[in-house]
């Protein structure tokens, strides 16, 4: 699916005008930005996205967490896969403000990921907002971009990746209700 969704990036790229593509240049350093409100407290969402057993009912078939400076968040899409393996992600955690921010970086991307020299430069910081008693705002800002055409092509990757899991996010709480 990553290959796929990059050919589809870099088809879109060439097809794009040139004022289009110049403002592209001028903002390639600059943040991935994506947000989302979820119906659910700061805590309910700081746990959905740090316990193992909790992002494996959003985000992926595998999971495993360890909620530390340097400790490890291993995942996986593919039901049965081999957390340790090569087809797996594992991210680092640099750092955390529990209920507030999570900082991660990819520490070891899937073997068939096509952006191993750009993902190494990026890191994300994860913001978790109250809006009242019981909603969420989570920010996520993807950093390290540069003007590398790898790069622009990995952002436009995330871009969409990053609004599918806040999608999946807020889906995955709204299911739930009211019931807390």
């Amino acid at each position: 699916m990553v290959l796929s969704l990059t050919l589809a990036f870099v088809v879109a790229a060439q097809q794009k005008d040139p004022a289009e593509r110049m403002l592209e240049l001028a903002t390639a350093d600059q943040p991935l930005v994506t947000t989302a409100v979820v119906n659910a407290p700061v805590k309910e969402v700081w746990r959905a996205w740090t316990n193992a057993a909790e992002i494996k009912k959003w985000m992926v078939s595998e999971a495993e967490f360890e909620l530390k400076i340097g400790g490890k968040m291993k995942t996986a899409y593919a039901a049965g896969t081999d957390l340790n393996g090569p087809n797996s992600i594992e991210n680092a955690v640099i750092a955390y403000d529990p209920e507030r921010m999570l900082t991660i970086k990819v520490s070891r991307p899937p073997a068939a990921f096509p952006f191993k020299e750009a993902i190494a430069k990026c890191w994300t910081v994860i913001y978790f907002q109250p809006v009242g008693d019981d909603k969420t705002e989570v920010v996520v800002r993807m950093l390290g971009y540069d003007h590398t055409e790898d790069s622009q092509t990995m952002k436009g990757h995330f871009k969409a990746g990053n609004q599918y899991t806040l999608d999946k996010l807020v889906e995955h709480f709204s299911k739930r209700g009211g019931a807390r």
